[in-house]
């Protein structure tokens, strides 16, 4: 089914891009449901949940989506991150328009994402390395990883699957991430100049000396 891509920002459309066709999808964080109606419009789900902790922006989704004729292709939950769904229920999930915290407490708090059949597709607004990092950690591979400019501003948008697989990621890959495309480069220099600014606070000579090495060995590579 051909759809209006014009709605949906790049953020939320790469995130689109990044729902697997033939699973049931699931928004956390809806806000105005222009994701879950760009989902059904698509036509490639057969079922669509849209979530929001407060009512005001699930009363707004809903509006939307009646407006769109999407109203029967979309169930609206209210509820906390991903208490709104029962373990295996939705295969696709889509957390966006938060902080890379809230983003892994969510996370923490339903233990069964940890299934190689979940395709998690995260925008973190803020913190990206720390995501990154507990990814790594918790035994999660990105198999993308994709710098996007919206309102100015520029995110990744990381798809995420289990394996198992715990590390202990190399810091330099929690800050640059497996990022590719035209805006990697901007992208790095952008959190490079996060990195500096960070260094600037350090106090112990040691660990000073090793975030200036990882500096000089990222900007090697703009």
């Amino acid at each position: 089914m051909e759809t209006d891509r014009t709605h949906l920002d790049p953020r939320l459309l790469t995130a689109a891009d990044c729902v697997r066709p033939g699973t049931v999808a699931a928004d956390i964080g809806c806000d105005h449901g222009k994701l879950a109606i760009h989902l059904a419009r698509r036509g490639l789900n057969p079922r669509i949940i849209a979530a929001d902790l407060r009512p005001e922006p699930l009363a707004r989704a809903a509006q939307n989506l009646k407006r769109a004729g999407c109203e029967d292709q979309v169930e609206l939950r209210l509820g906390n991150g991903l208490t709104v769904l029962a373990p295996g229920e939705a295969r696709d999930i889509v957390l966006a328009g938060m902080g890379a915290q809230t983003i892994l407490e969510l996370l923490e708090a339903a233990p069964w994402v940890k299934d190689p059949q979940v395709n998690l597709v995260l925008v973190p607004a803020t913190k990206h390395t720390l995501l990154r990092l507990w990814l790594a950690r918790q035994g999660f591979v990105l198999d993308r990883d994709i710098p996007v400019r919206a309102a100015g501003r520029l995110y990744a948008v990381m798809q995420a699957r289990y394996t198992g697989e715990v590390r202990e990621p190399d810091l330099a890959w929690c800050i640059a991430g497996q990022t590719s495309g035209p805006l990697a480069g901007e992208y790095l220099a952008g959190q490079l100049v996060k990195l500096r600014k960070y260094c600037r606070g350090v106090k112990d000579p040691a660990r000073l000396e090793q975030l200036e090495g990882l500096l000089a060995r990222l900007e090697e590579r703009l």
